[in-house]
């Protein structure tokens, strides 16, 4: 198992639903992490698509970034969808 790769785990809960993270698992390849997230985070019928990722393959920013990536977006809250209310009809937004 030294040799084995770091996956993080996407599962997608219902058809129309984005993916989240779930958590992750390690597998010499990314077949046996897809069975091994299927065995571990969808047991019960949880999920309807499954994504794996080696983690090496994200990047993620750092959390003393934070203020240079995330705090221009404040002023401009036209970007928001906070102005006007969505049917019903809509579903999952």
């Amino acid at each position: 198992m030294a040799d084995w790769t770091l996956f993080e785990v996407f599962v997608r809960s219902k058809h129309g639903l984005n993916h989240k993270h779930v958590g992750s698992v390690h597998a010499a390849d990314a077949e046996m992490a897809i069975e091994n997230a299927r065995e571990l985070y969808t047991r019960r019928s949880e999920g309807v698509s499954i994504w794996v990722v080696p983690s090496t393959a994200i990047t993620a920013t750092a959390s003393d970034e934070k203020e240079a990536l995330f705090d221009p977006a404040d002023d401009k809250v036209y970007r928001h969808a906070s102005f006007y209310e969505l049917p019903d009809e809509v579903g999952h937004m």
